[in-house]
């Protein structure tokens, strides 16, 4: 059994991660698969620690690799001007958020802006959209979570609380 985005559907969320200054291929391979398997676009903020020609990349996203709507962009300002996200369009996910991931709003169209694996997000970009900052919870035991855990969790609730659902179909 799979799941399948029915792409005729007009009323399909549009979802867009971004990972700010991400350092480890294989969580941007693993990242981009995530992204294919559900239809959304991956922005990638420079600097990156690692080639995107690497083999580690592209073993990590498998032979899906070049199937995947990656923008890559010199910086967070830029992607902003072009994309233009509007109110209510951001989420920041942060170890540090003041409310969990699971009550983020679920517009048609959003962003999911994830920091880099050791020095997180700027604080410029947590002042840029203080309302707008979200936790995935997680024991006393561990620190934080693998970006592309948190990526994935952070993308699929988005996509299960967005209306209509219906746009994803089981086979």
């Amino acid at each position: 059994m799979s799941l399948d985005l029915d792409n005729n559907n007009k009323q399909q969320p549009e979802r867009h991660v971004v990972l700010f200054a991400p350092e480890i291929h294989w969580n941007t391979g693993n990242i981009g698969r995530t992204c294919l398997a559900t239809g959304a676009l991956l922005h990638l903020i420079k600097p990156l620690g690692f080639s995107l020609e690497s083999r580690e990349v592209k073993r990590a996203g498998l032979d899906y690799w070049e199937k995947v709507k990656l923008t890559v962009w010199n910086d967070f300002d830029t992607l902003l001007s072009r994309m233009a996200p509007q109110d209510g369009e951001v989420v920041i996910f942060s170890k540090t958020g003041p409310k969990p991931f699971w009550s983020m709003p679920s517009p048609p169209r959003l962003f999911l802006i994830f920091g880099s694996e050791t020095r997180g997000l700027p604080k410029a970009i947590f002042r840029r959209y203080p309302d707008a900052i979200y936790h995935i919870p997680v024991t006393a035991d561990t620190r934080s979570l693998n970006l592309s855990t948190a990526a994935g969790i952070g993308l699929y609730e988005s996509l299960r609380s967005a209306k209509p659902f219906h746009a994803w179909s089981v086979r």
